[in-house]
């Protein structure tokens, strides 16, 4: 890629988040319109479920696939293919006829969002080459998730409320139609030097994988824990993951390169991913079945109950950017950490929602922990990776905070479908509830714990020795006296 000037630089940045906000905006913009949905369409909690996690289940089993795809055929085509495909499968979502289409669409939906995130980010990093530039660039695109994510209840309740659950993804098309023509006009075409070999295999175990354990558990509580079904699911997810570690160690060009955990930091973001946003898809899906059906809640009246969280993180996630950008990502991890558990301790231990004042106040502590979270992510996860290494580390990062929201939603929705099969009034929500929140409040002990392991002095020093064990060894594929042996 060409070097840029500064304000070309900033405007590819801009153009990056615009795609990166629609796509996450719709990992959390339908959460508001479920009871609407669960009324108009009948559907059962499982349904609910599947609306939510068919479009993250695909966005995760994609997202290494078409950021390999794009190194390979440019990044710019692919991304361009990917705003057309996310506008069309939004149109049909609005234009769904029952349950079943909407959950068909979204996954066309995510077909096209997963050709905008990874090859955004790859974009990004090889348009910011000076590395203290790059991490404020990294920072304000994990800001632009943060934002996109707090603020979908409060638009979705908005739109819910005043047009209708099909509006919300209306705005998807012209938004899509605006990052289009900025595409086309100002970002230019890039290839890897040398992209990697499409690894059919790989892709199968992974959508295998994924798609068997969130059958599973969001199942579970219908067909039975113990049911044949169901143990023959997670039997297979079983299957499937230890299928794909034992390809993938043998395969020279691998859909996920193993090496790359050897570096702590990656490991630490990998797993702090899936578990911050395991608990920002479970803490949405019960606040918005608690709000409008239990409290009775009109949807924009829930989306405004919730503008503490959004407010929070609107203020925080570019905070956490800047933090990034000039202390590192330990500060932010440790206090987003803080901030998720303490929140969640409110509702298990304390009843949060029994006063208006308690309940705002876990809102306000999960928005500042949910806010900073999302920069160190994606910077961990990049941290020592040579250039053309960082687009896969950032696809990787992405694609755990994708599982971490599927299995957030299907778990929790499976605790509570378990804890209120037969439950007859409002009390018997708020106590399968309080098993969600105590799930909620381990995620955010395990965001604070892996943030104090996984970015010190040693932990770094493994990052720097998985760089040049990268840097080191000739690239897997190539015909050379190493590869050969």
């Amino acid at each position: 890629m060409p070097e840029l000037s500064r304000r070309r630089r900033h405007l590819v940045l801009a153009i990056c988040c615009l795609s990166l906000l629609i796509v996450s905006l719709d990992n959390t913009i339908l959460n508001v319109a479920l009871p609407t949905l669960q009324r108009e369409l009948h559907a059962s909690v499982s349904g609910m479920q599947w609306t939510i996690d068919a479009y993250t289940l695909v966005l995760a089993s994609l997202l290494m696939l078409f950021g390999s795809t794009a190194d390979r055929l440019g990044r710019r085509r692919i991304f361009v293919i990917g705003l057309v495909v996310f506008a069309i499968g939004s149109l049909l979502c609005s234009l769904a006829p029952g349950l079943d289409w909407l959950v068909v669409f979204r996954m066309v939906q995510a077909v096209g969002g997963s050709m905008l995130n990874p090859v955004a980010m790859s974009i990004i990093t090889n348009t910011f080459t000076e590395p203290r530039e790059r991490a404020r660039a990294i920072g304000v695109w994990g800001g632009v998730v943060g934002i996109s994510m707090a603020a979908g209840p409060v638009i979705g309740g908005l739109l819910v409320q005043s047009v209708g659950w099909r509006s919300i993804f209306w705005i998807n098309v012209p938004i899509g139609a605006l990052a289009l023509f900025l595409t086309l006009r100002y970002v230019p075409e890039s290839r890897a030097p040398k992209p990697r070999r499409v690894d059919p295999v790989g892709q199968l175990l992974v959508i295998t994988l994924l798609g068997s354990l969130t059958y599973a558990i969001i199942e579970a509580p219908e067909a039975g824990w113990l049911s044949v079904k169901i143990l023959a699911f997670a039997l297979l997810a079983l299957v499937a993951l230890g299928g794909l570690i034992a390809y993938e160690r043998r395969r020279r060009e691998p859909l996920i390169d193993l090496r790359f955990f050897h570096s702590a930091p990656f490991s630490g973001a990998t797993v702090v991913a899936v578990c911050a946003f395991a608990a920002l898809g479970g803490f949405l899906f019960v606040n918005t079945l608690y709000l409008q059906n239990v409290r009775g809640l009109s949807a924009l009246d829930a989306g405004l109950y919730m503008l503490p969280m959004a407010g929070m993180t609107l203020i925080f996630a570019p905070l956490s950017g800047r933090l990034v950008g000039s202390r590192g990502p330990r500060l932010p991890l440790l206090l987003a950490g803080t901030g998720m558990c303490l929140s969640g301790l409110l509702f298990a231990g304390f009843d949060a929602q029994s006063t208006t004042a308690l309940l705002f106040t876990g809102y306000v502590l999960f928005g500042i922990g949910f806010g900073l979270v999302n920069a160190p992510i994606t910077n961990t996860a990049v941290s020592g990776m040579p250039r053309a290494q960082a687009g896969v580390a950032a696809a990787v990062a992405s694609t755990s905070r994708q599982v971490g929201q599927t299995l957030g939603v299907a778990v929790i929705g499976a605790v509570l479908a378990s804890g209120t099969h037969a439950a007859t009034g409002d009390g018997d929500f708020i106590a399968a509830g309080r098993a969600a929140w105590w799930i909620i409040s381990g995620c955010g002990a395990a965001v604070l714990l892996l943030g104090a392991l996984t970015t010190g002095q040693r932990a770094r020093a493994t990052a720097r020795r998985t760089a040049e064990l990268f840097e080191e060894e000739p690239p897997r594929g190539h015909s050379t006296a190493s590869a050969s042996s």
